[in-house]
C-alpha cells in the first residue's frame, strides 16, 4: 500500500514534520523532507482571524499544491484525494449529538465540532488508517458525565468499521524536551490484514498496542472492560453512556473496550538547558526577551503560591488557591507544557535565568520551536506573538517521528 497522507487541521505542519523527519529548510525556505510520505492533501483554516498565519507558514514550507485554506465544514469531502492515512490534531469539544429535525438524516453532531468533519472524511474516503492527537482530558470529558465524549468517538469509529488503539504519551518521559501529555489515537479498518491479529486472538493490552511497541511500559494496571455494544447507536451512547472515564491506554475491537493505566519505562531526561545551548547558534537578540525590573515582581507573584478569597456569581464566597511554580525554570528537567499564551506575562510562560545576560528572560521563538522539535525558525513567516501561539498549539513532532517507522511498515505490508 502506498504511503499517502491527508492532513486535517494541519496548523504549521507538525504531523508532516514528524512523519517525514524534517530537520531543516533549504535556501528557498522549503522543507527538506527526509521521509517517504506523500501528502496528497492538507487543510488548515483559522476562523477567528483574517490573516491565515498557520496556512501561510505551511505553504511557504511545502508549496501551494494540494493545500486547502477553506473552512473544513465547507469542504466537499469527496474531492479529497484517496489516501492510506489521515492525520490531524483537533480541538477537544463537546461531542454530544442529537437527532435531526426531520429525523431523516439520523444523528447530527453539535455544530462547529471538528470531530464530525473527521467522521465525514472517513465516510467519504474510507481511509484504511487514522492517526489523531488531542489533549488527554478528552478521555474523561465532560465533567458532568465522565468519558462520554470519547465513548461517542469510539462508537463512531466502531460503526464505520474501525478498530481503535490509544495511549496518553508524555514526551518528557521518553527523552524529549517537553513534559507534554497528549492522547494519540490509532484507528484501522477491521478488514485489513493488520487487523486480523486483533480479531483472531485474545487481546493483551500490553502487547496489542502500537504505542506500547514504540514507547515501552513497565506494566499496565488493567481496569474493567467497557462494552459499547450496550448502546445501540451513537445517539444512545451520547444520551446514556455512564461507564466513566477511559484510562490512558486501551483498545476497542467490535465495540468491546479494554483499557488501563500504563507505567512508562522512563528514558534519559532531555533538560531545558540543552535547548538554550542549541538555540545559541541562531543569534537571536536575547536582550529583546529580557524581563524588565519593573515586571519582575509581577512575574514572581504569578509564579508563587496563592490563597485568594473570591465571590461566585450567586454571592457565595470561597478561597481560590494554587501552588507555587519553579521560578526560574528548572534547567535540569524538560520544559513544562507550552500553552498558546507562551511569551506573555502569564503564570504558564517559561522564565529562565540567562547566565550570559545575568538576567531573567522569557524563551525565544526558536527555543519554543526546538522544545516542540520543529526545525529552528520554522515559523519565522509570522510575528513573534503568533510564533509562540503556534508552538503552544502544536504537537511534539518527535512523538510522530518515533512512531513513523512502525506505521510505515504496517501500511507498506498491507495489500491494496
Amino acid at each position: 500500500m502506498r504511503l499517502t497522507v491527508a492532513e486535517l487541521f494541519a496548523g504549521v505542519g507538525g504531523f508532516r514534520v514528524g512523519l517525514n523527519h524534517i530537520k531543516e529548510v533549504d535556501r528557498q525556505e522549503r522543507a527538506v523532507e527526509n521521509g517517504p510520505w506523500e501528502f496528497v492533501w492538507a487543510n488548515q483554516f483559522e476562523p477567528s482571524t483574517k490573516e491565515q498565519h498557520a496556512f501561510n507558514c505551511y505553504v511557504t514550507r511545502f508549496g501551494e499544491a494540494n493545500h486547502s485554506n477553506l473552512d473544513i465544514h465547507e469542504v466537499d469531502k469527496r474531492i479529497i484525494p484517496d489516501h492510506s492515512l489521515v492525520v490531524g490534531g483537533f480541538p477537544c469539544q463537546d461531542y454530544s449529538v442529537a437527532r435531526s429535525l426531520s429525523n431523516e438524516q439520523g444523528i447530527e453532531g453539535k455544530k462547529g465540532v471538528l470531530f464530525w468533519d473527521i467522521k465525514d472524511v472517513l465516510v467519504a474516503k474510507q481511509p484504511p488508517f487514522v492517526l489523531l492527537e488531542n489533549v488527554d482530558r478528552l478521555l474523561k470529558s465532560p465533567a458532568s458525565r465522565r468519558g462520554r465524549d470519547f465513548a461517542i468517538m469510539l462508537k463512531t469509529f466502531d460503526e464505520l468499521g474501525y478498530i481503535v488503539q490509544w495511549r496518553v504519551l508524555n514526551a518528557g518521559e521518553y527523552g524529549m524536551p517537553q513534559k507534554r501529555r497528549r492522547v494519540f489515537i490509532w484507528a484501522h479498518k477491521r478488514d485489513l490484514q493488520y487487523s486480523q491479529e486483533f480479531l483472531d486472538n485474545v487481546l493483551d493490552l500490553k502487547e496489542n498496542n502500537i504505542f506500547n511497541q514504540v514507547f515501552p511500559v513497565v506494566d499496565i494496571e488493567v481496569s474493567k472492560d467497557i462494552d459499547l455494544n450496550l448502546y445501540e447507536s451513537i445517539l444512545e451512547t451520547s444520551n446514556g453512556y455512564k461507564d466513566g472515564k477511559f484510562l490512558e491506554t486501551g483498545i476497542m475491537v467490535n465495540g468491546h473496550v479494554i483499557h488501563g493505566k500504563p507505567i512508562a519505562r522512563m528514558e534519559v531526561v532531555y533538560p531545558l538547558s540543552n535547548i538554550l545551548k542549541k538555540a545559541q547558534v541562531y543569534n537571536e537578540d536575547l536582550l529583546a526577551y529580557k524581563v524588565s525590573e519593573d515586571k519582575l515582581e509581577k512575574w514572581q507573584y504569578l509564579k508563587g503560591p496563592k490563597k485568594i478569597e473570591r465571590t461566585s456569581s450567586n454571592g457565595h464566597k470561597y478561597i481560590y488557591s494554587e501552588g507555587g511554580m519553579a521560578f526560574p525554570e528548572k534547567m535540569d528537567e524538560p520544559a513544562r507544557t507550552m500553552l498558546t499564551s507562551e511569551g506573555t506575562l502569564n503564570r504558564s510562560s517559561h522564565i529562565v535565568y540567562d547566565e550570559s545576560l545575568q538576567a531573567y528572560r522569557i524563551l525565544t521563538p526558536v527555543e519554543c520551536e526546538l522544545i516542540q522539535m520543529f526545525p529552528p525558525n520554522w515559523t519565522n513567516t509570522m510575528p513573534n506573538r503568533k510564533r509562540y501561539f503556534m508552538m503552544g498549539n502544536a504537537l511534539v513532532t518527535g512523538i510522530v517521528s518515533r512512531l513513523e517507522p512502525v506505521i510505515r511498515d504496517i501500511i507498506e505490508q498491507e495489500v491494496e
